[in-house]
């Protein structure tokens, strides 16, 4: 019987209005800086798969804020470096702090349309709900900006914990948080390896929200059960 569903956070509840190229490309244009969206986005993902994970073990909880920022900036900057525009910038930290800001408001994401009605239901099913994320701290204003902060118990992301998904860790304290066993909790999110099989792997039920339809290869991941994958292209199909 599940008594608590943790729920992925970007990708999954929220994502960012038309893409991230274009978000990153108005705010430059602020600054003089011209890009093509398409590019700048393409430039983002390759920049954002490439860096090591969001999370600082062993750091004071108050220096992590500072951390966060720098990490947003180093991959900020190289997807600029990559799309061959970060010349254009004559005061790119300056530029940054506004970019960083807008991303902590509700302007540059929205919920998806299956959100609201599937936490209605499960929260009057009596079903506990958190958010388990590789998110940064800005998650407290977004979700309570985006009107979501209400539904969830207990928020865990990968920059207090010191450790991210698909790492166990991340997991086992966002359980900690919650007085249930591992096989009571269901956790989904929009990423195979980092939702489905980071929970599947750390003992916890869970279910792939694979909005795209992406095709995966099973062959690639560690999963014993590989061949059972639990997966829907929306929430309100669960």
């Amino acid at each position: 019987m599940t008594k608590v569903i943790f729920l992925d956070a970007a990708g999954t509840l929220f994502d960012v209005r038309g893409s991230v190229g274009e978000v990153y490309g108005k705010t430059a244009q602020r600054f003089g800086v011209t890009v093509k969206s398409e590019e700048l986005n393409a430039a983002f993902s390759q920049s954002f798969a490439s860096a090591s994970p969001m999370a600082f073990p062993g750091i004071e909880a108050a220096k992590i804020p500072q951390l966060e920022f720098e990490w947003w900036q180093a991959v900020c900057a190289k997807a600029f470096q990559i799309a061959g525009i970060f010349h254009q910038f004559s005061d790119f930290p300056k530029f940054f702090v506004e970019l960083y800001a807008h991303f902590a408001t509700a302007e540059p994401w929205f919920v998806y349309p299956d959100v609201l009605p599937a936490l209605n239901k499960w929260q009057q099913q009596g079903i506990e709900l958190a958010v388990v994320s590789n998110f940064d701290s800005r998650i407290y204003p977004v979700l309570k900006a985006l009107n979501l902060a209400e539904y969830f118990t207990s928020v865990t992301i990968s920059t207090e914990v010191g450790a991210a998904k698909p790492d166990s860790q991340i997991f086992t304290a966002a359980l900690q948080k919650h007085n249930c066993t591992a096989e009571n909790v269901l956790h989904i999110g929009d990423s195979f390896k980092a939702d489905y099989c980071g929970a599947k792997n750390a003992g916890l039920n869970a279910i792939w929200l694979n909005r795209q339809q992406d095709k995966i290869d099973l062959g690639k991941f560690n999963l014993t059960d590989s061949h059972q994958v639990e997966e829907f292209p929306s929430l309100d199909l669960i």
